[in-house]
This record gives C-alpha cells, sequence and structure tokens, in this order.
C-alpha cells in the first residue's frame, strides 16, 4: 500500500447521554476506481486494532463502507434509506448490529477532500449510540 496521502479522522459516539471523540493523523493509500473512493490505512497500537488496516470506500453521494481487515475484521455498511445488518469482531466474539444513515456528505475528488457521514447503531430492538465520523485527505508533501 502507497502511503502517499495524510488522512484525518475524527469520530464522535453518543452513547447514553456521554459523548466521546477520538482523532486520528495518520498516513495511508486514497484511490479512485471507476465511481468509488477508496481510503485506506493501517490501525496502531492508539486505535487498538494495531495490525489490522482499515478501508473507507465511498460510493458516490448516498453510501459509505467501511472495512477492516486482519486480526478483527469488521464490516459497515452506511447507507441513505436503509439499515444494514453489519458484523462486528469486538476482540471478545463477533456481534451483528443493525446500521442506519442519518447523513452522508461525499466532498471528495481526485485531489483529496472531505467525507462527512453520521449513523445510528442498533441491537435490534435498542439504540446502541449515535455516531459521526468526518474523514479529511490530502496529498502527502
Amino acid at each position: 500500500m502507497k502511503e502517499n496521502f495524510l488522512i484525518n479522522i475524527e469520530g464522535t459516539m453518543e452513547q447514553d447521554g456521554e459523548i466521546d471523540t477520538i482523532r486520528l493523523m495518520t498516513r495511508g493509500s486514497f484511490v479512485r476506481k471507476n465511481d468509488s473512493y477508496f481510503i485506506s490505512y493501517r490501525e496502531t497500537e492508539a486505535t487498538g486494532y494495531e495490525g489490522n488496516v482499515t478501508t473507507v470506500k465511498a460510493e458516490g453521494p448516498g453510501k459509505v463502507s467501511m472495512l477492516r481487515h486482519g486480526s478483527m475484521p469488521s464490516q459497515l455498511v452506511i447507507e441513505r434509506g436503509r439499515r444494514h445488518v453489519c458484523h462486528y469482531d469486538s476482540g471478545y466474539g463477533v456481534l451483528s448490529l443493525g446500521v442506519a444513515a442519518d447523513e452522508i456528505a461525499n466532498h471528495l475528488t481526485d485531489a483529496g477532500g472531505r467525507l462527512t457521514f453520521s449513523y445510528m447503531l442498533d441491537s435490534g430492538d435498542s439504540q446502541i449510540s449515535r455516531n459521526e465520523v468526518k474523514i479529511t485527505v490530502k496529498e502527502a508533501n
């Protein structure tokens, strides 16, 4: 993987009235294939997923997939107008979670840009959390 882009990620999770925000700045790859953009980066010890690779796929204006490959794989699909059931490896076992998009704003171009999306996670009958992710991509100097 050519790590020739700077990737800034800010993730906010609201759960039971508590808000937690994490920020990550890393190097990674950014490519366009057909009508989709792929942002990939290596996880570190700081994220708790060291040794895994995460890829965010932005498909047009209304769909984002987050795929983690490695020892703790997961897949989340966030799509406007649809609720997906996705699988998440917590390290203690695999969970099936419902994922429903609140908002997706794709401002990516071949040079980089910004991708913002928010979604609700549920366990079928109860809401777990509301999440917002902001990703900025720019070419490294």
